[in-house]
Order: C-alpha cells, then structure tokens, then sequence
C-alpha cells in the first residue's frame, strides 16, 4: 500500500500546475496551513512540532507511554478508540457506487441511449431487449469484480508488513496494529508505518523523497537542534524540516533507531495528503502503466473502426431506404454491435483468475495487471544469494591473512554480529549460530558495546566498538574485503595469540607482530581471499584497532588504519532446482542476467553450477565510468554483473527497459528496492525486507525460479484468453458489418432488425464469459507475449471478410432459393441470418482460439464448450419457439437446415486453411 502511495503522491507533488497552485510546495503550504480552504496550521502537524521540541523523556511523557513501550492492554484500549494504522489509496466502494461504475462505461451508456430512443418510438420489446443487455453485462462485471476484489484483497492480505514494537518485549505486529504511544525499533530496509519522533539513532538515514521530493537520504538525529560533533543543524519552522521526525511512507535506508508513534492512520502527513488529493482529484494526471496503455490502444483501434463503419451503415441505409429513423436505430445497434462491452468485464475475470491460479503456486499478485507484465517479461534480472543458491549460509573457515586456521577471526566477528543493532544478514546469522561462542567469549561479562557504526552499501562494511573490563576500546570491523582491505594499514603477524582469551589477540605482544600492509603483503592477503572465493565461498574480511576509552561517540573517520585480522569464508550451495528453473525460463524466451554484490570469483563459481554460461562479467567499478551509452551497450552483451550497489542495478534495470525490453527484478534486500520500481514488474519474496515487499508487485511464497517460471507460463496464459476475446470480437463484428454494408445496398428492406443485431450481440457475448476459463495451447506460452495493435487489426481485416462471404452466400439462399426477395417476406431474410449470424459467430470461438486443429489438436475447457453449445442451441430456437413473434422472427423451413450445415462445414473448413496460411505468413501470438 505504502509504495502505490509514493508513486502516486511523487507524481502529485511534482506535477507543475500543482506548485502553481500551491507555492513552493503543496504539501509544505497544506501542513502550514497555506492553500485552498486552509485558514490555520493542520491540527496533525502542530501535534508533530510539539513533540518534536519536547527531549525524549519528554515527549514518552506527553504521548503517556515509557521507554518499554505500552502495555498490551493499553495498547488494545488505544486501538480501539484510534482505529487501525492504515491509509487507504483506493477507498473502498459501496455496493450501490460500485454497482454504478460497472454501469456507467461507455458502451452501457450507449445502449441506453439506443433503449431511451426506442422506447420514445414505441418499440417496448427493442427497449426489454436492450434493456436485458445492459442489466446482464452490468450484473456480470460487478458480480466479477466483486468476487476479483475479494481474492486480490485476500492475497495481498498474505503478505502484510510487519512492525518491531516494544511492548514489554519486543515483537513484531502487523503495522495496522500500530497506536500512538507505541516504542519501535527501526533498522535499515525497515518502513516507516506511522508518524514518529526519534528517541535515540545511530547513523540514521531516512529515504523520503516521496514526501519531500528530496533525491539523496537524509539523516535523522535525537534532538530537534542535532548534527554530527563541530556541526551545527538550526530546525526550521516546517514539520518535513525537523531532524527528529519519520513520517509514513518513508523507508530506512543505513542505521538504527528507537522511535515513538505520534501519528497513525489518516493523522499522518501521508494521511492528510492523501485526503486532500481525494479532494482535488488528482488522480487524473496519472500515467497509464503498459498493460493499460495496451488495452487503451486496443480499444482505440476498435473506436476508430466504427467512427468510420457507422456512418457509411447510416447514409447507405438512409438513402436506399428513405426511413431516416429506422436507419439511424440499425446505425445504432451496429455500433452496439462492434463495441468490445464485454471487454471489462472479460478482462478483470481472467485477471483474477490468473492471480488465484497463481497463488496455488505460491505466487501473491498484489496488482492484478502485473499478471500481463509477468507474461510479457522477456529479461529477469535476478539476485544470486537465495535464488540460484539455497539461502542456507553456513560459516566453514576462518583463516588468518595467509591462510592459516584461526579463531580469533572467528571470535572477533562473533562479536561484531553479536553487538550491531542494525540490519542482521544471513552471514550474521551464520556466525550468531556458533553458540558455543557466547560463553567462551563470556559476553555478558567481559565485553560491553560502546558505539557502533552501521554498515551502509557505500562503504560496505561496518563496525562496532567494544570494552572489556573498562579497558581500552576494541573497534572491530567487518565486510566486503576490498573495502575493509582499504581501511587497513597493517596486518596481524604470524606468531599472534589465536583466541581471545586473556590478553592475547588484542596485547602489546600481539600488535609488535603486526606487520606493514605493503604490497606484499596485500598481495598475500588478495589471495588467500581469492583462493576461498575460487571455490565457491563467500568471503568476509574481518580487522580491528585499539583506542583509547576516552573516547565514547564513534563514526566512519574511526574505520581507518586498521589492522587486517583475517577471512571467514561460507557456503550457500546452489538450490538443485536452480539449474532445470534457469532451463525452463530459457525455453519460454526469459534471458537470465545475475545482478548481485559479490565479487567476480563467487558469482562465476555458482553461476558455473546451476548452468548459466560463465563469460565475462561487468562490475559495478566499470560501470560506475560508463556514461548511459556505454552502459546501453553493455548490458546487451554482459549476462553477470559482480559487485554492484543499488544505483547500478538501478541503472542496468532502466538501460534494458529504455531498449523495449521487459524487465523483471527478483530481489530480497534493501539494496534491491530502486531496482524492484524501476523494473516493469518487481517480484521480491515473502522473508523480504520490508522495502523490498512494498516495492514489488509479486510476491513469491515460495523463493524458488521454478516458482517464478510457472508464474511466466500463467501470466502468459492469461493474456491470451484476454487476446482471444479481444481478436474474436473484432474479427466477427468487422464481418457483421461488412455484410450489413453489402445487403443494405441491394436488399429493399434491412438485412436484420436493430433488435435482432442486439439479441445476438447479447447472446454471443455470453458466450464470452468462459473464456477466462479456457484452456491455452503451450506453443502459446513459449514466448513473451505484449499488447500488438497493428497485428490485432490485421487479424480482424483478415478473418472477418471470411465470415462475410458466407453470410453472402446465405444472402443468395435466402433470396434464390426461399424466395425472400420481396418486403412481405423479410421475416423469413432476416430469420434465416440471424441463424447463421449467431452460428458463425459462436463458431469460430473454437475456431480461432487456437492454431491448432479445433476439436481434434486443441479443445476448448468444458465450461466455454457448454456455453457456446448452449448459445447456439438458443439462437437455433428462438427462430422456432414459441417467443419467435415476439422477436420479430418466424420459423425457418425444414430445406433451409441442410443448407445451413453445408454453409457451417463450408465456413469452418475455408477459416481454418486461411488460419493455416496467416500462421506461415504472419505467425501466431
């Protein structure tokens, strides 16, 4: 919910007739009380800037709340009267507003229009009929729609966020559970769930560009009047200015923090924005993502068509019948005819249905128009750690500088995973699962954390500061090893003290066998870590310094001239589905490219082991010397890119969609968050970190590629039944017209009734509603699939004119061999087409909804074959029943049911040897 609230209010507040309007800033001028209808400050922002200028003891106070946090009682009582922490971006509809968006599309108001002018010339079974239409295709949308909604709310309701709150102890709740009062612990790849005020942080760095329109992090203190030691922060006057608050919808990107919940619901600043663009309907600049722009120019296509059919229909009828009138309601209903009006209804069913088939697969479609982004996806961009690999790291060597085994190693990254308080990897909790450590280092009494400087994906590394027994300080680092190799300038001797204990690793005998961080030596420490990485570990380099306990309050200037202690190495084998996954997505036209921040050793070694071919491999130093050019170059050659940091797996995401490729990213971590929203789809998994949840569009329940390639092959499959519908529509309505065209011009009377052209465009579209069930062929899905305009036209212009020629040859029955030549016996012409009208057009359902054979190669899913049968069963009644009068239609002679079948065995055998040529020529997508 929070990442469609960013995107959305990002483009509010950066939409120029908006500052226009506003001033400097719109949401600035709303929270100072400036803009239209504003008259004082918001209530919501003056409670923000009171605590804010409260001290942390202080501000508990006036919240009523203590450092432990609420009690849940307290807690259950304040929910109570508070509500749930959520803003709603799309409020949810009552029945009745509901029931009237599902009527009032165009082509509903379009046949009401039809219905109102029959009913003013006195035509009460044209008016039930049309009026029938309109009730059925509003009843089937909403009963739809109503049913999508509810299985898109119970999926995204599987992957709720989470938020870790003092109460008492420290537990994760749901964030909509969240009441002012309530104490949380943040840490970097957390999202902010409320409106909060700082009560104590540690190299905080807060992304909040979606408020502020603020590009780079900015950094959060404690106090209001805060800065790093020798600076200076004045607080201004504007709630976004004050260094002390968070705000909903902002994430956590290095650091840690203890904060306390001022603002929850729609008393937060996204709150009130979100109420005010409601009110300013702002929501009409939004940009169409692709799979709306793709419907769009489809439905376009099909406008265009009949802005230039119906008025050729309405002149040539007008002036070779001379009834005005009677001509503009046949104008009408073939209008009616080409309009797609159950195209909403068609798309929203299949969509739903694709996300509740993909959710038996362990795959949570949190937008339902993702699914044709899943379909068209044509590149995967993939992290490595978890997806090629098993995501069970496990610690399998410690070593020295130069190779040698060594527990001190070991010992000092224990305690730098032990005592960091920000955001715990899994090579941390590799580490943390050697337990037999904490009570040989005796933690609780021999060491005491002083400081810690949190680890943020620039330096790649982090540190924390340690005592023991009130000595001098021991800052132990730990990282990725060219970046601690960097910070060091010395490295531990051969001869040191191999454990903790005592005095030895951390005395003066030690450090007299610390040696100078010469090339050599480098040299030899470079390739030990490469001999680890060369066979498939993962390496962490691990160094220390001394410092004088004068000193309490550490930063980044503290990681230099350390001494290099030496490896810890672990192992995440490959999942042994990763090989056959990257196999399928191959053969369903998915190129594979591995984004990840391990060096070039580790990811050639995996990428080796699950198949994808190893060439060479672009790190993020070159990448960072290419200009977007080069860059675009690149990406189309390179396949493995080592090293990287967000912005370049953000920038190789947006160089391949600037290409027209369709870029899915598959990401778990906070350093994948610009990545997941630049990609056209995000796919992130159920364990992720918070940013990475919101960011995605797909969540997988299951962080397996086999997941994700039965995701493909379902995504894809539901863009076909939409295509099929799409295609069958508006190739059988352009032969409807085209004949309508031919008759009106030599027959003395209308070809077929406006009524009984809306009678079987209901009946067919009927028809229509089990396609969202309908089986899909796998050549089908072998490849990317995307919205083609051009190709849907050609299809239309190819097989309607198909259909024409026969309904012209049953136009020569009619009128050769049954004598319906004159007016008198109209009723019997136009009986006859509408038979075969229906028959064609509920035909060739089965027809073309596959390449292959119908009936014998490919079979529709029983519930489309029932409803096709049913439909075709009807139109063969209506004709003979007794409700013939009342349609305006009379019985057909027993001679006319042997033409009628050499006219269906004739229409089907010529469509499928033209199907057979189009697919040579044109292909099939």
């Amino acid at each position: 919910m929070l990442t469609r609230l960013q995107t959305f209010f990002s483009r509010f507040l950066h939409r120029r007739h908006r500052r226009r309007h506003f001033g400097r800033h719109p949401l600035q001028d709303l929270l100072a009380g400036r803009g239209p209808r504003s008259v004082v400050p918001h209530p919501m922002a003056q409670d923000l800037l009171r605590v804010a200028a409260d001290e942390p003891a202080a501000a508990l106070e006036r919240m009523h709340s203590r450092a432990e946090g609420l009690q849940p009682r307290e807690a259950a009582a304040r929910l109570v009267r508070q509500g749930p922490n959520g803003v709603e971006h799309e409020v949810a509809l009552s029945a009745w507003r509901h029931l009237w968006h599902c009527y009032r599309d165009p082509f509903n108001l379009l046949l009401t229009a039809l219905a109102l002018v029959s009913w003013l010339t006195e035509d009460a079974k044209a008016t039930l009929v049309i009026g029938a239409m309109v009730l059925l295709s509003t009843a089937i949308r909403f009963v739809q729609e109503q049913r999508s909604s509810r299985a898109a709310e119970a999926l995204r309701a599987l992957v709720g966020n989470r938020a870790s709150v003092l109460r008492g102890t420290l537990r994760a709740l749901p964030i909509r559970q969240l009441v002012p009062g309530d104490v949380l612990r943040l840490s970097a790849g957390d999202m902010i769930p409320a409106d909060c005020r700082v009560l104590s942080a540690r190299d905080l760095f807060v992304a909040q560009s979606a408020l502020t329109g603020e590009a780079m992090p900015v950094e959060k203190f404690a106090t209001r009047h805060a800065g790093r030691p020798g600076e200076a922060r004045e607080a201004g006057e504007a709630v976004l200015d004050q260094a002390n608050l968070l705000f909903m919808g902002t994430n956590v990107v290095s650091g840690a923090a203890t904060a306390l919940v001022v603002n929850t619901g729609a008393r937060t600043v996204f709150g009130a924005l979100a109420q005010r663009v409601s009110d300013g309907d702002a929501q009409a600049g939004t940009v169409p993502n692709a799979f709306q722009a793709g419907i769009n120019r489809v439905s376009w296509l099909l406008i265009r068509f009949a802005a230039v059919m119906v008025p050729i229909v309405l002149l040539v009828n007008g002036f070779t019948k001379g009834n005005w009138l009677e001509a503009f309601l046949f104008a009408l209903s073939v209008a009616v005819g080409l309009t797609p009006e159950m195209l909403p209804m068609i798309v929203t069913s299949t969509l739903a249905k694709g996300a509740v088939a993909l959710s038996r697969r362990k795959v949570v479609v949190k937008r339902l128009d993702a699914i044709q982004n899943l379909g068209a996806m044509d590149i995967l961009c993939t992290d490595k750690t978890g997806t090629l690999t098993q995501d069970r790291i496990a610690l399998v060597q410690q070593v020295d500088a130069f190779g040698r085994p060594s527990q001190a190693v070991l010992q000092l990254a224990y305690l730098n995973s032990h005592y960091q308080t920000g955001l715990k990897n899994l090579l941390d909790h590799a580490v943390l699962a050697r337990v037999e450590l904490k009570a040989e280092l005796a933690l609780d009494q021999a060491f005491r954390k002083i400081d810690e400087v949190p680890f943020d994906f620039q330096r790649r590394r982090m540190s924390v500061v340690v005592s023991r027994r009130d000595e001098q300080h021991l800052l132990i680092c730990k990282g990725a090893v060219e970046e601690v190799l960097a910070a060091c300038t010395r490295v531990r001797g051969e001869g040191a003290g191999d454990t903790l204990d005592g005095n030895a690793g951390t005395g003066a005998q030690d450090v007299a066998l610390d040696a100078a961080l010469d090339a050599e030596q480098l040299a030899r420490a470079q390739q030990t870590a490469a001999q680890l990485a060369q066979t498939g570990l993962r390496v962490v380099a691990v160094a220390m310094k001394t410092l004088p306990p004068s000193q309490t309050v550490y930063g980044v200037a503290d990681e230099a001239q350390l001494v290099l202690i030496g490896f810890v190495a672990f192992l995440d084998p490959p999942k042994e589905s990763a090989a056959p996954a990257l196999q399928a997505l191959a053969a369903h036209g998915v190129r594979v490219k591995v984004l990840t921040g391990d060096g070039e050793p580790v990811t050639a070694h995996v990428c080796a082991q699950v198949g994808l071919p190893v060439g060479p491999i672009l790190t993020g130093a070159a990448i960072e010397r290419m200009d977007d050019a080069a860059l675009a170059q690149a990406v189309q050659v390179y396949d493995l890119f080592a090293k990287l940091a967000p912005l370049h797996k953000e920038r190789i995401v947006r160089s391949l969609r600037a290409q027209g490729h369709v870029v899915g990213f598959m990401g778990d971590g906070i350093n994948d968050a610009p990545a997941l929203r630049a990609a056209d789809i995000g796919i992130s998994v159920d364990s992720a970190v918070d940013i990475a949840k919101e960011a995605a569009d797909v969540i997988l329940l299951e962080k397996s590629l086999m997941v994700l390639d039965e995701g493909v092959v379902e995504g894809r499959a539901t863009f076909c039944n939409m295509l099929k519908y799409i295609r069958m529509t508006a190739s059988s309505n352009f032969g409807n017209v085209f004949s309508v065209l031919v008759a009106s011009a030599f027959l003395p009377f209308l070809p077929m009734l406006p009524m009984h052209l809306l009678v079987q465009n209901l009946l067919y579209d009927f028809s229509q509603t089990g396609i969202p069930f309908d089986h899909v062929d796998e050549e089908l899905v072998r490849q990317p699939l995307q919205w083609n305009p051009g190709d849907i036209g050609r299809f239309m212009l190819f097989f309607g004119p198909i259909s024409s020629l026969f309904d012209l040859t049953t136009f020569a029955v009619l009128w050769w061999v049954f004598s319906a030549d004159t007016p008198a016996e109209q009723g019997l012409f136009q009986s006859g087409w509408f038979v075969v009208g229906l028959l064609t057009q509920t035909l060739i359902v089965h027809l073309i909804r596959t390449p292959r054979l119908p009936l014998l190669e490919s079979r529709a899913s029983p519930v489309l074959t029932a409803l096709t049968v049913a439909i075709m069963l009807l139109g063969l009644w209506l004709p003979m029943g007794p409700w013939a009068d009342y349609f305006k239609l009379q019985a057909l002679p027993a001679a006319f049911f042997p033409w009628l079948a050499v006219i269906l065995l004739g229409y089907a055998l010529l469509a499928t040897a033209m199907k057979r040529w189009y697919i040579r020529r044109y292909g099939w997508q």
